[in-house]
């Protein structure tokens, strides 16, 4: 079983920036798939948009009760986001997903249910979705490639596909992490590296309908170099002690 309990309460924290199109159909989607959940919220964290995504947040938020919306005025990249969004958040568990309507919220139930299998290390704190079949063009499905080759031959943190959205985590392990831009890309090495488990998801992936994707091969691999030697250096700096529980008086 998982270090927290999953009481049956969720908050799913959604990053956007100018997805404006993808706002409703997403919303109604993780509304309808969560709709078994003893409580839920939705936080929507907008991070700077420039289209008209602040706006019809605010018109779904009158129809949707369960969702919360928040705003960086200026944009300040996709882990603040999350981070304002955990943070944020009323329940012990999160879900992330991306804003683009790629992850399939109903993926999000069959992860739960994963924390429940005894068969699950006993210190699970993150599941990880894994895109095992990619819905994206060459250039995207490359430099992910190359990404993901080149984190896990230097971070060694067993993880096929860090770049996934969907992520399932206790809240308290989250905020006890590191943090810095970018530090979503890292998230199963910075769990490891706290004496944490991570178990890898296969997910639904769906080709994009609205909007532009916001990576390439530029801000994937070559902008994350040196948060990739960084999150390597803090891996040597750890000292994780085993306690002697005989010894406690």
């Amino acid at each position: 079983m998982p270090t927290v309990p999953f009481s049956g309460a969720l908050s799913v924290v959604v990053p956007v920036r100018n997805e404006e199109d993808n706002l409703d159909p997403l919303i109604r989607e993780i509304a309808t798939a969560l709709a078994g959940l003893e409580a839920f919220e939705i936080i929507y964290v907008d991070d700077g948009s420039t289209d008209e995504t602040g706006l019809r947040l605010a018109s779904l938020n009158a129809h949707f009760p369960m969702l919360r919306v928040l705003r960086h005025r200026q944009s300040c990249g996709q882990s603040q986001a999350i981070t304002t969004g955990v943070r944020a958040a009323r329940h012990a568990w999160i879900a992330t997903l991306d804003g683009d309507g790629q992850n399939d919220p109903a993926d999000i139930p069959v992860m739960l249910k994963k924390l429940a299998d005894p068969a699950l290390p006993a210190n699970l704190e993150l599941l990880a979705g894994w895109r095992a079949r990619r819905n994206d063009n060459f250039v995207r499905r490359l430099s992910s490639r190359i990404a993901n080759g080149v984190r896990s031959r230097i971070l060694k943190d067993s993880t096929p596909d860090t770049g996934c959205g969907l992520k399932v985590f206790a809240r308290e392990t989250y905020l006890a992490l590191p943090n810095f831009d970018h530090m979503h890309r890292f998230l199963p090495a910075l769990v490891m590296r706290n004496g944490g488990a991570v178990v890898s998801v296969p997910v639904s992936h769906r080709p994009r309908e609205h909007g532009i994707s916001k990576y390439g091969i530029h801000n994937r691999l070559w902008v994350g170099i040196v948060d990739l030697f960084g999150v390597a250096w803090l891996q040597r700096r750890v000292r994780l002690p085993e306690i002697d529980h005989t010894a406690e008086r």
